[in-house]
């Protein structure tokens, strides 16, 4: 799906958000959750089938702190603003990056991370030669030298088929920045992860908080990052909680949470857990 066509379909959305209702504030002591579990470390599904990882050890310091009890449940990342917007749980804590377009159907707390997107190949791999003269690319206020060597990029990329999750930040990038390359599209980063070690696709783009505990396990040793870390524009305002419009009062107890996570250095101990730097957003 392009910018333009989900622009659309979050616009219809928007005008159906007034259905939800406001259920914290009919229940405070109560909340659902919801996760798309494809994503180590961010959340995923340890060998006993219980939910695990950063996203999940997050959310759960967050309700302890305001004193509420969050219920879990898997959601399809495809469809998970519409299912928020309808009813059927009160937030998503999966990763989700805080992005214009989705702030006009819902509202979000945080952010709770904040981390680059990065590319990654494997062994061997022609696109290990290319070489970007920057370490990083902040694309909110890009100047002429970042510019410069993003379409550099995009030149040498042109031609070779990169994999995205399907809606992703990572999707909508390379569609616009990288119109050359061919994409194939994504339900989950496991399968794409597959479709890279198996030479179906050429590259990837995900995020660093991904990758770096992906390729420091024995099995990821044939995946290698590159590139520079690319942070704003595109992939937003960093990592955020994604609520119903009208949920101001869960907002508030969110963001006083998180605020709280992130002084008193949980975030920072989270982050360097499972991903092994520190993810955690600037105060």
């Amino acid at each position: 799906m392009n910018t333009f066509k989900m622009s659309a379909v979050l616009a219809m959305l928007a005008s159906a958000a007034v259905i939800a209702g406001q259920a914290f504030a009919q229940d405070p002591k109560s909340i659902t959750i919801a996760t798309d579990a494809t994503y180590a470390p961010f959340e995923f599904k340890d060998a006993g089938g219980n939910l695990v990882g950063f996203d999940i050890d997050l959310a759960n310091d967050l309700c302890k702190r305001m004193e509420i009890k969050c219920a879990f449940m898997e959601q399809a990342w495809d469809g998970i603003i519409p299912s928020l917007v309808s009813g059927r749980f009160d937030a998503i804590v999966s990763s989700m990056d805080i992005l214009p377009d989705r702030e006009k159907v819902i509202s979000f707390a945080g952010p709770y991370l904040e981390t680059p997107y990065r590319f990654v190949t494997v062994s061997g791999s022609p696109l290990l030669d290319i070489k970007s003269k920057l370490e990083s690319i902040t694309l909110d206020e890009i100047s002429a030298e970042e510019k410069s060597d993003l379409k550099e990029l995009a030149g040498a990329f042109e031609g070779k088929k990169f994999g995205v999750v399907v809606n992703s930040t990572t999707e909508f990038f390379m569609r616009d920045a990288m119109p050359g390359v061919e994409l194939a599209t994504y339900d989950s980063a496991d399968q794409m992860i597959l479709d890279l070690s198996s030479g179906r696709i050429d590259a990837s783009i995900s995020s660093f908080g991904f990758l770096k505990p992906l390729t420091d396990k024995p099995e990821g040793r044939d995946l290698k990052i590159f590139g520079p870390g690319l942070t704003g524009g595109a992939f937003g305002k960093g990592t955020g909680i994604g609520l119903r419009k009208d949920e101001d009062a869960l907002r508030a107890s969110l963001n006083k949470a998180i605020g709280e996570a992130t002084a008193d250095g949980t975030i920072r101990n989270l982050s360097m857990k499972w991903f092994g730097y520190d993810a955690s957003p600037k105060q």
